[in-house]
């Protein structure tokens, strides 16, 4: 009898070891997994890692607190043969179980890319780059890419139209190819049929509105003052008069930074230089934010054929309707500029 309740004791005392350690590996493969202060650790995956490389990362991130486990869960799930590429979020506390299953599952989380006052391609292809996989380089050879330019009706000096500034959500692992896509779907939504309908109504094509909407963005950093602006520049579009706008031959000579265009400056050989050249540049000299696209679209109809900036130098504008009085104008603008010893 003795004998047995010996037995018995051994059995319930291997059953609460077993049932002890068995609930410890429980918690550790589906309870908390390591905590951080930030909310959250990125890992990125690139296209082409192996399951080592993966692993390497996690364990540097300090998401992997012990090898043998994780390697363990993940080979019984199969982790090393599906590895999927891609910017994942893991945060505070999550435990091996959901982490191998996020990972297995290729769960990756979205990037925000915001682009705002962009001047060039190779300008968005950097800020893009920063942002998701591709490289600089790829990114610019895609912009750039003549095949795909013509397949959506674009030049090279029209290219930079095909962006619509604003912040959009990508995968991490999207191609520059996806990356052009996107925002041509992008386009097309903005450019929807009353705003079509509008720029036909001025008589411009949608690059074309773009374009002017680039010299208006420019011109003034005041939206409210912006379809005004506009309307100047259609007035003298419509009747033949050259645009005579400074932002055009500023890029044109490589110098967006300077204040004063000078007499000689206006001599540059370029289709850009709207002083020697009637109607429209070949294309925007930068891209345009939607809110001057539609200050274009919208500009109100006035006799305002001249305009430079106030001497107050508070970023608004004097508009006149004659030669003579744009001269005063300006002259309160160039004196302006010589009290502060404003010479370039």
């Amino acid at each position: 009898m003795k004998r047995w309740r010996w037995v018995l004791l051994v059995v319930i005392a291997l059953a609460v070891v077993g049932g002890a350690l068995g609930w410890q590996l429980y918690r550790r493969v589906f309870g908390p997994g390591p905590r951080f202060e930030a909310e959250a650790r990125i890992l990125l995956i690139p296209t082409g890692a192996r399951y080592d490389q993966v692993l390497d990362s996690l364990k540097a991130l300090d998401l992997v607190p012990d090898e043998a486990l994780f390697k363990q869960v993940a080979e019984r799930k199969r982790l090393p043969a599906r590895i999927r590429p891609g910017r994942y979020r893991i945060p505070s506390g999550m435990s091996l179980n959901a982490l191998v299953n996020k990972l297995r599952a290729g769960e990756q989380d979205p990037v925000r890319v915001t682009f705002t006052n962009i001047r060039t391609l190779q300008q968005l292809a950097g800020v893009v780059a920063r942002t998701i996989e591709p490289d600089s380089a790829a990114m610019i050879q895609a912009l750039r890419e003549p095949a795909t330019l013509e397949r959506l009706g674009l030049r090279s000096e029209t290219a930079i139209s095909l962006y619509i500034p604003n912040t959009y959500e990508f995968w991490w692992t999207t191609s520059p190819a996806q990356f052009i896509e996107r925002m041509a779907r992008e386009h097309a939504r903005y450019w929807n049929a009353e705003r079509k309908a509008k720029a036909k109504a001025l008589g411009l094509t949608t690059e074309e509105v773009a374009t002017l909407a680039s010299i208006v963005q420019a011109e003034t950093a005041k939206p409210d003052e912006a379809p005004t602006v506009a309307g100047v520049y259609l007035n003298r579009l419509r009747i033949g008069m050259p645009l005579q706008a400074d932002p055009t031959l500023k890029f044109a000579l490589g110098m967006d930074s300077i204040s004063r265009v000078l007499d000689a400056d206006k001599l540059v050989d370029s289709p850009y230089n709207t002083y020697t050249h009637a109607g429209l540049p070949p294309g925007p000299i930068s891209m345009p934010e939607p809110r001057y696209i539609d200050a274009v679209l919208n500009a109100p109809r006035h006799d305002y054929l001249y305009f430079c900036a106030r001497e107050t130098l508070d970023g608004y504008s004097n508009f006149a309707r004659t030669y003579e009085q744009h001269l005063v104008n300006a002259r309160r603008y160039q004196r302006a500029l010589n009290e502060r010893g404003i010479y370039r």
